[in-house]
């Protein structure tokens, strides 16, 4: 089975890559669907022991804990150090029953994929892109994103730039959706062909 790591900056499109990959076929991982499903899990009583008052009802109030980590390195390293064995753990268990499955290609959607050495457990990386006015554009039209949280998860993340040139592949989506899936498509055969 091969490992494809997906990966982008916030506002590139990776989670609508994401299902274009799956709807291709590919058995497809979503670290971030993991971290939601974790809040409102087993994550949830260790995180409130950290940061006490950022559970409510059993479930980890996103604002409350943003309020506590965004923009604080050391308390950000905390959380990390809380959620990142647990999502990996998921992973490892997504990659297991893919596999048995007989999946031939197995996509990792993995925000931070480079940032967090995510790419000496895949075969293959690709990048999500586009430009930095389509980025700006989508990342502010979020509900309550502001210029600030902008910034501070964009000094977070590895450098688009940076990102495209460790890729061994690229989907840019400032083209539109049909350009992206063309993009999946070719990216896939060339994957199959490897395997």
């Amino acid at each position: 089975m091969i490992v494809v790591g997906l990966t982008g900056s916030i506002g590139m499109g990776k989670s609508t890559t994401a299902a274009m990959f799956a709807g291709a076929g590919a058995a497809v991982y979503d670290a971030d669907a993991a971290v939601h499903d974790l809040y409102r899990s087993e994550g949830a009583p260790v995180i409130e022991a950290a940061f006490p008052g950022t559970v409510v009802a059993g479930v980890v109030d996103r604002k409350a804990l943003g309020a506590r980590v965004i923009g604080k390195p050391d308390e950000m390293k905390r959380l990390e150090t809380i959620v990142h064995p647990l999502v990996h753990a998921r992973e490892t268990a997504f990659l297991e029953t893919a596999k048995a499955a007989g999946a031939r290609i197995a996509v990792l959607d993995i925000p931070l994929l480079f940032e967090t050495g995510g790419e000496a457990r895949v075969h293959a990386s690709v990048v999500v892109t586009a430009s930095a006015e389509v980025q700006r554009s989508r990342v502010l039209a979020r509900p309550g994103m502001s210029e600030d949280t902008f910034a501070a998860i964009l000094a977070k993340q590895m450098p688009d730039a940076q990102k495209r040139r460790r890729a061994h592949f690229l989907v840019d989506t400032g083209h539109g959706k049909a350009h992206a899936r063309r993009t999946v498509a070719a990216i896939l055969r060339a994957l199959a062909a490897l395997g």
